[in-house]
């Protein structure tokens, strides 16, 4: 599936089987590759058999990079088709191991608010919050949505503002605040003949929908393909044609950030990085019938390994380590200044 296919015109059923087949080709991606097919299969309707999937993932032996994410899914997808004592069992094993990566947290506090369970759900985005942005200056982007979910759940129960409520709303960015995106009474204005009310409650759930949609992470992202540097000398020692597609290695980290930079400034969403080395590559060449020293051969390449769930999101925070493996804080090293 492209990033531009419309959600309505993507045959589920068969993007997943499409995705089974290249976790196959490429094992050491099946973990993301599984994943990806597990998501087209619960919105094909096959519950059954996403969990069959996320099942084999955790039944693999392989080390999974998060197992609790795995689990976190699988329990979601349970609870939808009628096993709710097995995903509360589940969840309630998350819990307990208290895993530091926000994704799982997020999806089992959401499994819970889907279903009613308002108070357990607080819970358990408070848990996540408190393990991980206690003493943290700045909240990680990716724990933004439980800093979110917390304060929609807390203003369902009716909870008065605290201190975590405030932090959500200073990491808010979108023109129509949290409490009025998540304010209960939102509802009746759903039903009501004032054009003026309804008008006012479209542009809220526009600006909650663009909220939603910058929280998801797309799995096929624009990426830019990075030779770290012992990569790019043997690939232009190997293939001299392509020296002039990277002059230097000082040049070519410059001439990333620029593309990134100038593609996030034309408003291209959902930008990554993919690393290359020169086995894959060549591996790559050969599955195309084509020569390593075309230069169109790498876009190609970039693309295909995105596909196969290989990037890195760009950019980092500016207190993560930068994308170029030179060990600094994306800020110190090839983030803007501030």
């Amino acid at each position: 599936m492209r990033p531009d296919s419309p959600a309505e015109n993507v045959d589920h059923t068969t993007e997943a089987a499409r995705l089974e087949r290249f976790a196959d080709r490429y094992p050491e991606d099946a973990e993301a590759l599984l994943l990806r097919a597990a998501a087209h299969r619960e919105l094909s309707g096959d519950r059954p058999a996403a969990t069959a999937l996320y099942d084999h993932l955790l039944a693999s032996g392989a080390g999974l990079d998060n197992p609790y994410l795995v689990r976190a899914l699988k329990a979601s997808n349970l609870w939808e088709y009628g096993h709710e004592a097995e995903a509360r069992a589940i969840i309630d094993g998350i819990r307990t191991a208290a895993p530091r990566d926000a994704a799982c947290w997020v999806i089992v506090a959401e499994a819970l608010e889907a279903h009613d369970e308002l108070q357990q759900a607080h819970e358990t985005f408070t848990e996540a919050v408190r393990l991980l942005l206690t003493d943290v200056p700045e909240p990680p982007r990716a724990t933004h949505p439980l800093l979110f979910g917390r304060h929609r759940v807390r203003r369902m129960l009716g909870a008065p503002h605290d201190e975590w409520d405030a932090v959500a709303d200073s990491v808010h960015t979108h023109s129509i605040g949290l409490d009025e995106l998540h304010d209960p009474k939102r509802v009746w204005s759903l039903g009501s003949e004032n054009p003026a009310e309804l008008e006012a409650e479209i542009l809220r759930l526009r600006a909650e929908l663009g909220a939603y949609r910058e929280a998801l992470s797309r799995p096929f992202p624009v990426a830019v393909l990075h030779w770290p540097a012992g990569e790019l000398t043997e690939l232009t020692e190997a293939y001299p044609d392509l020296a002039e597609e990277y002059p230097s290695y000082e040049a070519h980290l410059a001439a990333i950030e620029a593309a990134l930079r100038e593609l996030a400034a034309s408003g291209t969403p959902n930008l990554g990085i993919v690393r290359g080395t020169v086995p894959s590559y060549e591996a790559f060449a050969a599955s195309e019938l084509a020569s390593p020293a075309d230069p169109a051969l790498l876009p190609q390449y970039a693309t295909t390994l995105a596909a196969r769930g290989r990037a890195v999101a760009w950019p980092p925070e500016r207190a993560e380590a930068c994308w170029c493996g030179s060990g600094r804080t994306y800020g110190e090293c090839h983030g803007p200044a501030l």
